[in-house]
């Protein structure tokens, strides 16, 4: 069987290509957004449409197509659905035990101020998780935290996700440009260091548009005092050492710092007005979704330390701290898990590597998306043990054990979880099918170069082709080794700085996530929020476009625009030639 070469402009019309390559993500957002088609259907349904454009539209063989979005369901549930999975798995449990009851007050401890507390949580707190381990990680993390405050579902959600983007270049301990420097051939801790000259101006701004998007202008500029602390605490330590140590650990050690820049601010200041509300300012059709449900004890109240009650008494600092520990043993976990030395010890030794037959090297990139023609591989490697979802169930085991949970219950919880989320893992599934069977079928190499075609206006494009990417695929990594060597190709062609289009791929993308499909769903599961993924999408949707376009006007003032220039980093790649 001979290779088959891809192509991009079936049509033999640059319009009609792009407009049938669009035609599957249209598809699945606008049902997801319509609210009458459930995800899991939507996504099936997006699916068997982009099998169509691939196999009648783009010439690609059936089988070939077949086989690709087989590969693509397996890794849409390794790494992502096992991550969601086995989160949701230990959130149940510290649910069922009391736990996370006391957890949340002890949050509304620090502060009763909903508006703070989403800053510690939503921002700072989901920043270390997206550090440390990223794949949907956070989302689920502060969602189910912030419904545990007593958030209203689709604040939860929606604000989770708005949060979830200034740290996701870096997330997954540098994932993003480790890729990204695999497909340029530019060096990471270059990459790195540009991407920590756009993403800071972000890591201000994202927490002020944060609180405005919840509490209102007004409700904002009455807590600016902490916002700019957690923000510039954030973009400086950002800043600093994705440019002068490396670019794994920014996300880490920014989060770290910017919650202790919050805490110890919060002990010399106070709001003069302390905002209870639970909801969106303005229309929050979430209010009274799924009630009756727990109600979080003080949270939102003024004074002090709320008190937390278990059983009709007071919790004592031993119980507050032990509801911590569970949280503490994830953290902990998952930041091991995403080391490169741990992954060195357990990968040789449990790890299946399966070339998908009939697929691995049957597909040929050609120019100009790559700079001469290449086989693409089709690998799955099943590093069972270093996926970050099997340190969080681990994590989960160790908190049950520590909770006083028998392995029969621990056993019949899972269950019961895989359960719960079902629907969530067949749309995650099937989603990630979609974006796999399209980078196969070089559906999204045809809109990449349609955003190439910009000509003088390619910093901003290039920049929303990032945003794109993970639109499509769900991950500023994929993106990145998506559309990473055709941003080296095409900036070089119009004399641009390489690095900084490269870079502009990974900040423009992280404006994307918030409206990726399956980062919704994961917001909807983590939040309990079922069924409502449109009323999701809806809502972050135009902030994310917003967000996305402000970042190439920025990438336009680097590329073009005396200071701005000063910023560009322009080196020889260090590596070989983008293959």
């Amino acid at each position: 069987m001979q290779p088959w070469n891809q192509v991009y402009d079936p049509f033999g019309n640059a319009w009609l290509s792009t407009i049938a390559a669009s035609i599957p993500v249209i598809a699945l957002l606008a049902m997801i957004a319509s609210g009458k088609v459930k995800a899991h259907i939507a996504a099936v349904i997006a699916l068997v449409i982009a099998l169509l454009v691939a196999i009648v539209g783009f010439g690609m063989p059936t089988g070939l197509a077949g086989r690709a979005a087989i590969l693509g369901m397996v890794t849409g549930f390794f790494p992502i659905g096992w991550i969601i999975l086995n989160v949701i798995f230990l959130y149940r449990l510290t649910v069922e035990k009391g736990w996370f009851a006391i957890l949340q007050q002890s949050v509304a401890g620090i502060t009763s101020d909903r508006r703070i507390q989403l800053l510690l949580v939503a921002f700072a707190f989901g920043a270390f998780f997206e550090g440390a381990g990223g794949f949907g990680t956070p989302v689920a993390v502060t969602g189910a935290i912030l419904i545990g405050l007593g958030f209203s579902p689709l604040a939860a959600s929606g604000l989770s996700l708005i949060a979830n983007t200034a740290p996701v270049a870096f997330g997954a301990l540098g994932a993003p440009i480790q890729g990204l420097a695999s497909v340029t051939g530019y060096d990471p801790n270059i990459l790195g260091a540009m991407i920590g000259r756009q993403l800071p101006f972000f890591s201000l701004i994202v927490p002020f548009w944060l609180i405005w998007v919840f509490a209102g202008f007004r409700g904002m500029i009455k807590v600016w005092p902490p916002i700019l602390v957690t923000g510039a605490s954030f973009a400086i330590a950002q800043f600093a050492i994705s440019n002068y140590i490396n670019p794994w650990i920014v996300d880490i050690g920014a989060s770290l710092f910017s919650m202790a820049a919050l805490v110890l601010f919060l002990k010399f200041w106070k709001p003069a007005e302390v905002w209870t509300s639970p909801a969106l300012r303005g229309n929050d059709p979430s209010i009274g979704y799924g009630e009756p449900r727990p109600v979080a004890l003080g949270a939102g109240v003024p004074g002090d330390m709320p008190k937390v009650h278990t059983g009709g008494r007071t919790a004592s600092s031993g119980e507050l701290f032990m509801a911590w520990v569970p949280w503490i043993i994830l953290s902990i976990i998952v930041a091991i898990w995403g080391t490169g030395w741990f992954k060195a010890i357990v990968n040789p030794i449990f790890t299946w590597k399966y070339e998908v037959p009939g697929l691995h090297n049957m597909i040929m990139k050609v120019p100009p998306v790559v700079a001469k023609p290449l086989p693409e591989g089709a690998v799955f490697l099943f590093t069972y043990m270093s996926y970050t979802g099997t340190g969080v169930l681990i994590a989960a085991i160790i908190s049950g054990l520590i909770m006083r949970f028998s392995p029969w219950r621990l056993i019949t919880a899972y269950i019961e979880t895989i359960w719960v989320l079902r629907y969530s893992l067949i749309t995650i599934s099937a989603m990630l099918a979609l974006g796999v069977l399209t980078r196969y079928a070089g559906v999204d190499a045809t809109l990449g170069l349609a955003f190439a075609g910009t000509g003088i206006l390619y910093p901003f494009f290039g920049t929303l082709l990032g945003w794109l990417g993970v639109a499509l695929t769900g991950s500023d990594t994929a993106s990145n080794v998506l559309f990473g060597g055709l941003q080296r190709i095409t900036s070089e062609q119009l004399g641009l700085s390489g690095v900084l289009m490269a870079a502009a791929n990974s900040s423009g993308g992280v404006m994307g996530k918030m409206i990726d499909a399956q980062s919704i769903v994961v917001a909807s599961t983590a939040t309990g929020y079922f069924g409502q993924e449109g009323k999701i999408l809806r809502f972050v949707f135009w902030h994310s476009i917003a967000l996305a376009c402000l970042v190439g006007l920025l990438v336009m003032l680097q590329a073009y625009v005396p200071p701005f220039t000063d910023m560009v980093i322009h080196p020889a790649a260090t590596a070989a030639a983008p293959h």
